[in-house]
């Protein structure tokens, strides 16, 4: 049956001498693996058309699904939004290329979640918009609110009586953990102001340098280690911690 659906490009690998296997997050179906056919061709009409299937692309597409097979067809597609630089801008797309991996490691089943994809699709559009700090903060931001619509909800909040962020049971307590897996004093709070930020706007006024953003990037890495079994290791966290002021 054919569907009409938004996609977010995972990972693209080549398929044969002129097709491709794509990897796409779409907003009807969860995580999908595509043939495209002839995309790769030295012809006038297939010039360009690879370009579509970079990782974190924002498409629309009519795609043919049958739940019974792995792989799966494209029929048509175009961009749903064309970026301006977060694929030619290196710090704009290492934190692309962070969140799509982030998904990747992530989800581990072809599971519907519309309101994950569309908070994926609106950060990656608002971080094509975004000023730097927006962009620096967004890994961050993206992060909790993934872990969030994974069933992983951080419980309480900062404050002098809990100054503590324990890591594996995902919520602010009292005393230090017995284990090592936790985070306090100004790391705990600035966690819980992400947690409270309501919209991606409000990254704009989070006032955060360089050490502790490294340090929360970390931190959160354990978080989703501790609670997605074979999470892996995310090879762009030392790429984003190194560009990111």
């Amino acid at each position: 049956m054919v569907h009409t659906t938004r996609g977010i490009v995972l990972r693209t690998v080549k398929y044969g001498d002129t097709s491709i296997i794509t990897t796409v997050y779409t907003a009807l179906f969860g995580v999908q693996s595509y043939i495209v056919k002839g995309v790769r061709k030295s012809s006038k009409t297939s010039a360009g058309k690879a370009s579509y299937f970079q990782p974190a692309a924002l498409l629309e597409m009519e795609v043919h699904q049958n739940n019974m097979k792995h792989l799966q067809f494209i029929r048509e597609y175009q961009w749903s939004y064309l970026y301006e630089t977060v694929l030619f801008d290196v710090v704009r797309n290492t934190v692309a290329s962070y969140i799509v991996e982030l998904l990747q490691h992530a989800l581990k089943e072809p599971e519907a979640n519309p309101e994950l994809f569309y908070l994926t699709e609106d950060a990656l559009k608002a971080l094509d918009k975004g000023s730097d700090a927006f962009t620096a903060n967004l890994p961050l931001y993206f992060t909790l609110q993934l872990a969030s619509e994974l069933g992983f909800q951080l419980l309480g909040e900062y404050s002098d009586a809990t100054a503590f962020f324990d890591l594996q049971e995902g919520m602010f307590i009292k005393d230090a953990p017995t284990h090592p897996y936790y985070i306090e004093g100004e790391l705990a709070k600035i966690t819980s102001q992400i947690l409270h930020c309501n919209e991606l706007a409000d990254l704009e006024y989070l006032s955060l340098n360089r050490t502790i953003r490294r340090a929360l990037l970390a931190a959160y890495q354990s978080f989703m280690s501790l609670h997605i079994q074979d999470f892996g290791e995310i090879k762009s966290l030392a790429i984003i911690q190194e560009v990111l002021g």
